[in-house]
């Protein structure tokens, strides 16, 4: 297992919309590892596989507060096949969007259905932060970043404040 470099924005790579896996295999099955061990040393609690710079449908996740809690999730080719009429707003944060946190509203629960790391089809029903971290996910694949639901003003402010960090950075 390794630990992968997080691309931030605004990287053009995060925008691309991420293309299905064909196969669950060995490879499927490694990236997955790499991206929980990225995930947890970042630390986060959801990382897609178009932030390490690979554009498959592939997503892990895990709400559990301390390693004794954890319960990692791994999901290829997720699709939302049914959200809750009811909303809730979390303080969304984001690996690719460091150190930058936003009000987003999002439906309160999801069903997904997803290939697990095997190459069986399941749903899983989510609520609360689970149903949040899933849908934020999700949208990586889609070249969708949580700063993307905010007004235009407010993205912007946090685009031009992260291009002048990586320009001083590097």
């Amino acid at each position: 297992m390794a630990v992968m470099p997080i691309l931030t924005a605004p990287d053009p790579r995060l925008k691309q919309k991420a293309k299905p896996v064909a196969q669950v295999d060995d490879t499927v099955r490694a990236l997955m590892d790499d991206m929980l061990e990225t995930m947890y040393a970042a630390p986060g609690i959801g990382l897609a596989a178009p932030q390490v710079a690979v554009g498959s449908r592939v997503i892990v996740a895990d709400i559990g507060r301390s390693e004794e809690d954890r319960q990692p999730v791994r999901m290829v080719n997720p699709e939302i096949v049914w959200v809750s009429d009811d909303d809730n707003t979390y303080e969304e944060g984001c690996l690719s969007v460091p150190e930058h946190y936003a009000s987003v509203v999002r439906p309160r629960a999801v069903r997904v259905r997803y290939l697990d790391e095997t190459g069986k089809q399941l749903e899983i029903d989510a609520d609360g932060l689970l149903a949040t971290v899933l849908q934020h996910e999700i949208d990586h694949l889609d070249g969708v970043l949580f700063i993307d639901h905010l007004s235009s003003l407010k993205r912007n402010m946090i685009l031009r404040k992260l291009l002048k960090s990586k320009k001083e950075a590097g």
